[in-house]
């Protein structure tokens, strides 16, 4: 068993094919399906069950799979600590980011930032939810990630990077454009355009509506903040985004804010990371890069999401 064919297992367990599988490790799908077969046989048991259209882990493959995650961990971290320790400016960032505003900015000049010190690094960049980002730091697939706060998964560590406020935004050509704030029970009559569910944007704002005691009538759920604008623009129904995500917007005429009365909805950005794990001068450098950038004081102590312990008896 070695590290290139627990890569290539671990390949086509998350994306479900022998082909997708090949892709992600670059090789041939005739090469992965070798690698599988002298993996199956060394291990003396069946991994995949080949169905039509995709692969199935068995029983065994499920049980080296929760193996695979920690190994492979393990061996990036081991070639990292090396490298630390011959002094070397190369290694590789796998950076995540549920936040198309990050994306946009500060996260170029972060990585410009970055480049400047370690001439050798290799950053990626993958989009998606909280949830999915917090899920890939913790299979060992990303390496940090800028996620909506809270974060309640046990074995990931968060650090607060900057704290917003959810608004309300309409097209200029919206009947009640004028208004500067709008109730909880008129937001639930209007065609509302959200994020999709997952996120913690969109779970603060369902319970903001649950805590009111009214039904939204939800009419999209989109992925992507900036399609979101883009929909409320055309006047095709109200939207709920952070305050500083629309200010351009707002200035010039596009779109119109509304503060959401008797609302204390805030949105929190973090950096999300592994509880314990190692950190390279690379990562390192790109988390105070980040403080700086968002304007944190570096000694800001993350904050490790545990579960709680249980009460003990009144009288312990």
């Amino acid at each position: 068993m070695d590290i290139r064919q627990l890569k290539a297992f671990v390949a086509i367990a998350e994306s479900g094919t022998f082909t997708a599988g090949a892709g992600r490790v670059h090789v041939t799908q005739a090469a992965i399906s070798m690698q599988i077969r002298q993996l199956e046989n060394e291990t003396g048991a069946q991994l995949f069950v080949r169905a039509p259209r995709k692969v199935i882990l068995t029983e065994a493959g499920e049980k080296l799979l929760e193996r695979a995650y920690v190994i492979l961990r393990e061996h990036d971290a081991a070639l990292e600590e090396m490298a630390a320790l011959t002094g070397a400016h190369r290694g590789r960032l796998r950076i995540g980011t549920a936040s198309s505003g990050v994306s946009g900015s500060p996260l170029p000049q972060i990585l410009r930032e970055l480049k400047q010190q370690h001439a050798g690094v290799e950053a990626s960049v993958a989009s998606g939810t909280s949830e999915q980002l917090v899920q890939q730091i913790l299979s060992g697939d990303l390496d940090v990630a800028f996620v909506s706060l809270p974060v309640e998964a046990r074995g990931v560590q968060t650090e607060l990077l900057s704290e917003d406020s959810l608004v309300a935004i309409a097209s200029p050509r919206h009947k009640l454009a004028k208004q500067k704030v709008v109730s909880a029970y008129a937001l639930a009559g209007e065609k509302l355009i959200l994020g999709e569910r997952g996120g913690n944007t969109r779970r603060l704002i369902d319970q903001f509506f649950a805590q009111a005691g009214v039904t939204p009538r939800v009419k999209m759920e989109l992925a992507r903040l900036a399609a979101i604008k883009r929909m409320v623009e055309e006047d095709m129904g109200v939207g709920i985004v952070p305050l500083q995500s629309v200010t351009e917007e707002v200035a010039n005429g596009n779109l119109v804010r509304w503060w959401i009365e008797g609302a204390q909805i805030n949105w929190q950005l973090g950096i999300a990371r592994l509880v314990g794990g190692y950190e390279s001068p690379i990562h390192l450098t790109f988390l105070q890069l980040c403080r700086e950038h968002f304007r944190q004081p570096a000694s800001s102590p993350p904050t490790r999401n545990k579960p709680k312990p249980k009460k003990k008896s009144a009288s312990a």
